[in-house]
């Protein structure tokens, strides 16, 4: 069989041994072998920082995020393939779009959040200038730049495709080079999926390196500028976050490990209830897609002691029209678990676990398949179990397979405290529509869980369900979870950058950051900023207008034409007892309008349209008699990658005869990037 071959320093890498068989977990059949005698890790990493980090960093997050949306769109040519391969893992259909679809998902999510978020810039800019002198010569700034080492990722065997994309994208769209490390028991088919990858030439050289087999003394090489992710058991997690050379360098360290998952059905929800029935159905699914060898799968389902059997016999009777069989013949629901070695460790952690209770449903020693050997697969049935809350093996023992365990509650404080006591979660979900049940147990079981979900009836149809994290969500939990989130949107991003704070003059600050600051030099010259193309506009152009005298008039007739018949605007003793203003006052949007009209540049020209205002403040009253003048001057400048036009961020200060800053906002245009 095929020796699997890793990816390292720019060329496929052959071990010089035979490797370990890989098995087809269904059939037992050998589908691969596996090694990686021979891989030079320090040189690999030394590549990465060498190669891809340079290659990545000279990229806009813009640029990046068009690449990671290329590379969704490829491999999506090439889902079947991967669907084929991925039966081996003992995957069903469904499984492996979980995991396929799922993994390609994440890649077009960051593109958009790309795109959406991050400026098409090498350079993050982090929350507001922060003032640090009396006089605005004194400022700061905090600022994202990419790490320069490597992101070394080692991943779980039960998403081999998802698993390496979810950490993957986030750390390209940083710009730092990655190193995945798959589990050796589905390890063929990430091979594939980086094969394909490679081949594409999407990506930079030097951006993606895979390993296949063991990680030898891979974090030997680490350094200060590399990161580590992990996803596995809590007890290697420990052994990483531990080792010499990460301690000692103080790597970032992410790790997603063990996580005893709850579900809680609210008193609420009797039988009949849609609640009630969803609840049912969830737990059901979490046991059976890809035969419970998930992370985010339920392993304790909380219930009201009174529906404690209702739930056990509801949730049996789904279970017994689950098909178990060769993941591949039609009307097969579950496949096999990822090997014979992973059956036995979830038989193991069955018999502790029946320590604490009894089976509801199922056998674990045996199970009825179709098309496949019950004993050369890795197969087994889903088990439901019963048992007493105040034992401690259902929240400290996971079995990491169809397997979950009912236990009733009689209060919520006590189904908070139940919820706790796995030490900390990934995911958690409470089933109910009592809003004041689910407001007391999300408070109280929030700081033990990542993340969690609220089912009902109107959510329900649209829920992706407990078990699905999102790109855009933490996906990562406290204690027993591993402490990590590996994808968060713009959090995963940071994770792979370091935020630096910046201190400077105004004019310095503008200078690094590419984003005009107030107090830098603004450059008003003979052409009106509008009349310019993106290929012309500088950051710190400005043009200054006006002033315009507000009258009664223009109040009147504003309050008349608008109907905003406010009694600061129209009623002068009503006005003059309110203590903010003392009088008849301006309509705030009066005073934006007018400030459009002084700025604008009414002629057909580069500028394309107005899309928005942003941090609008109203800072200081415009009374009758008021001159207002504004200063609109280019703040930010990003062209869009894909478009023949950009987006520009302008500062307006409107301020009245004193000097007195009236509002504050940004105003966003739409600009060409050529003169029509």
């Amino acid at each position: 069989m095929a020796l699997l071959r890793s990816y390292v320093s720019g060329e496929w890498h052959t071990a010089a041994d035979e490797g370990v068989p890989l098995h087809d977990a269904a059939t037992g059949e050998e589908v691969a072998r596996v090694s990686s005698k021979g891989v030079d890790f320090a040189g690999a990493l030394a590549y990465g920082r060498r190669v891809g980090g340079p290659a990545l960093r000279e990229l806009t997050f813009h640029q990046r995020a068009a690449l990671l949306k290329a590379l969704a769109s490829h491999l999506r040519e090439h889902r079947e393939e991967l669907y084929a391969l991925s039966a081996r893992t003992g995957a069903t259909l469904g499984d492996s779009k979980f995991d396929i679809d799922g993994g390609i998902g994440v890649l077009f999510s960051y593109a958009s959040k790309g795109k959406r978020e991050l400026p098409n810039d090498t350079v993050y800019v982090e929350g507001n200038v922060e003032p640090l002198s009396r006089g605005g010569t004194f400022v700061a700034q905090h600022i994202a730049t990419p790490l320069r080492g490597v992101a070394v990722q080692i991943n779980a065997f039960n998403f081999p495709v998802w698993g390496p994309l979810e950490k993957f994208a986030p750390a390209f769209l940083a710009g730092v080079p990655s190193l995945v490390k798959p589990a050796s028991q589905t390890a063929y088919l990430t091979a594939r999926l980086v094969e394909l990858i490679i081949s594409s030439g999407i990506l930079p050289e030097g951006s993606l390196q895979f390993v296949a087999g063991s990680v030898g003394d891979l974090l030997d090489h680490v350094t200060a500028q590399d990161l580590v992710s992990f996803t596995g058991s809590a007890s290697t997690a420990q052994k990483l976050r531990a080792h010499p050379a990460i301690v000692r360098n103080a790597v970032r360290f992410n790790a997603e490990a063990d996580s005893l998952n709850c579900s809680i059905l609210g008193p609420d929800a009797v039988k009949g209830t849609t609640e009630f029935d969803l609840f049912v159905k969830q737990l059901t699914t979490e046991m059976t897609v890809k035969a419970g060898q998930k992370c985010t799968a339920i392993r304790r389902a909380f219930v009201p002691a009174a529906l404690l059997d209702d739930v056990a016999e509801a949730a049996s009777a789904r279970l017994a029209k689950v098909t178990v069989g060769n993941p591949t013949s039609e009307g097969v629901r579950m496949g096999a678990l990822a090997s014979l070695e992973q059956r036995e460790e979830v038989r193991r952690s069955l018999k502790a676990l029946l320590d604490a209770g009894s089976v509801v449903f199922g056998d674990p020693e045996r199970v009825e398949v179709v098309d496949a050997d019950a004993e050369r697969g890795a197969f087994i049935s889903p088990v439901l179990l019963k048992a007493d809350p105040e034992r401690s093996e259902p929240h400290e023992v996971e079995a990491f397979g169809p397997v979950s365990t009912l236990m009733p509650y009689t209060s919520t404080e006590q189904v908070v405290d139940f919820a706790a006591r796995g030490g900390g979660s990934l995911a958690g979900s409470i089933v109910s529509a009592d809003r004041e049940f689910v407001r007391e147990v999300v408070l109280g079981a929030a700081p033990f869980h990542g993340r969690l979900l609220v089912l009902d009836a109107d959510d329900a149809k649209e829920s992706t369900g407990h078990g699905s994290p999102m790109p855009q969500l933490v996906h990562g939990g406290p204690g027993r979870a591993g402490g990590g989130e590996e994808m968060g949107g713009v959090r995963g991003v940071l994770h792979h950058m370091q935020r630096t704070a910046v201190q400077g003059s105004p004019a310095v600050l503008s200078s690094v950051t590419g984003r005009w600051v107030t107090g830098a030099p603004r450059t008003e010259g003979d052409v009106h900023p509008f009349r310019k193309s993106l290929a012309e506009l500088r950051i710190g152009d400005s043009v200054v207008a006006g002033p315009r005298t507000v009258t009664q008039e223009d109040v009147d007739h504003f309050a008349e034409f608008t109907g905003d018949t406010f009694y600061a605007h129209t009623d002068p003793e009503a006005a003059a007892a309110n203590p903010l203003f003392g009088g008849i006052v301006a309509h705030g949007y009066l005073v934006v309008s007018f400030a459009a009209g002084l700025f604008v540049s009414p002629e057909p020209g580069p500028v394309l349209a107005n899309y928005g205002l942003e941090n609008l403040r109203f800072l200081t009253p415009v009374k009758v008699g008021d001159a207002l003048t504004v200063t609109l001057t280019a703040k930010q400048i990003t062209p869009r990658i894909d478009q023949d036009y950009g987006e520009v961020r302008w500062d307006a200060d409107v301020t009245n005869a004193e000097g007195e800053s009236v509002a504050k906002y940004d105003v966003l245009t739409l600009v060409s990037k050529e003169q029509p």
